[in-house]
């Protein structure tokens, strides 16, 4: 596996959220010179040491002008429409951000290595939800792509363009990555939505907490473990994508459960109020990963579990409300 090189530059698209904040503090902790696009309608991102260029993923000529001007050595495009609800009311932007600009990203990434004539990395940070409804459970890097949703199908379509690439000698890698959290998840996600809404509770701020459905079962990780799965991706000697997950499955039933556990209430179901305007046209019911390849190529595991990811993010919440 390759190491950092000293004066090795990186661009990350996605600063903003929770895998890019994480990211961009790694890279910049091993002396990595870090670039990153913030959009431009949203406000500058808290990212020391990393700098930022304001634009918008979708103005591909732009971007690209950008990526040739600073000739990165690695890529990480984590930016996306990351909400799957939300997908279903802009399907069209949800193919533009997620879809397309990713495949504009890495045309642009195999024109900074043409130009310059030297490799450049490149990671697409991709979703269990190009799975869709498997037929099997866990899912591996061989699992059919059969996506249910509009964002699982920008991201597909962005995973197998990640192969195309591979085919035109771009070390490209897609990162397939299972649902992971941590207190720097935004609250429209239900993770953090739960977890911020028990920590209410528990501080009497709140009475209920209203949720979809609560039988889906997800395979939940620790952020900051992820985004290093997707730099030793980056890293490693050959392009591979790779399934990132713990390969444990829990329901949203048993987060809900443990988030109030950790806040010491034990009698929660009265507290859940359900509500269906929070349930998606289609779910997927069981989505868990098997990360062998990773770990077995890669050197990876998983860190930290299922209740202590629960446990650090109601504890960051309870400590918000004081």
């Amino acid at each position: 596996m390759s190491s950092v090189t000293t004066g090795a530059r990186a661009f990350i698209t996605g600063i903003s959220g929770q895998d890019g904040s994480y990211l961009g503090e790694r890279l910049v902790a091993e002396g990595v010179e870090v670039h990153a696009l913030a959009h431009d309608l949203e406000p500058l991102p808290s990212a020391p040491g990393v700098e930022l260029h304001r634009g918008d993923l979708t103005s591909v000529e732009d971007v690209r002008s950008l990526l040739l001007d600073l000739a990165p050595d690695e890529v990480y495009n984590l930016a996306a429409l990351s909400s799957v609800a939300r997908s279903w009311d802009e399907p069209d932007l949800t193919a533009r951000v997620n879809g397309l600009a990713a495949a504009a990203l890495l045309e642009s990434a195999l024109l900074v290595q043409e130009k310059q004539g030297k490799p450049v990395r490149f990671v697409q940070a991709s979703s269990a939800e190009i799975f869709g409804q498997p037929e099997r459970s866990p899912q591996d890097e061989t699992t059919p792509v059969r996506p249910l949703n509009p964002y699982g199908a920008a991201k597909a379509y962005a995973h197998l363009m990640v192969d195309v690439y591979r085919h035109r000698d771009l070390h490209a890698v897609s990162a397939i990555l299972y649902n992971h959290e941590s207190p720097r998840r935004p609250e429209q996600f239900v993770t953090r939505k739960i977890t911020a809404t028990v920590a209410a509770i528990a501080a009497g701020r709140a009475t209920h907490l209203s949720l979809g459905n609560l039988d889906a079962r997800r395979d939940w990780g620790w952020a900051p473990d992820y985004v290093d799965a997707m730099v030793r991706a980056a890293r490693a000697d050959v392009a591979r994508d790779y399934v990132v997950a713990t390969g444990v499955g829990h329901s949203v039933r048993e987060f809900v459960a443990a988030a109030f556990r950790h806040a010491g209430i034990d009698d929660w179901e009265p507290l859940v109020v359900i509500d269906p305007a929070f349930v998606r046209p289609t779910d997927p019911t069981e989505l868990i990963g098997d990360a062998t390849r990773a770990r077995e190529l890669l050197g990876w595991s998983p860190t930290v579990d299922f209740a202590d990811v629960v446990g650090r993010m109601v504890d960051a919440d309870l400590s918000a409300v004081g």
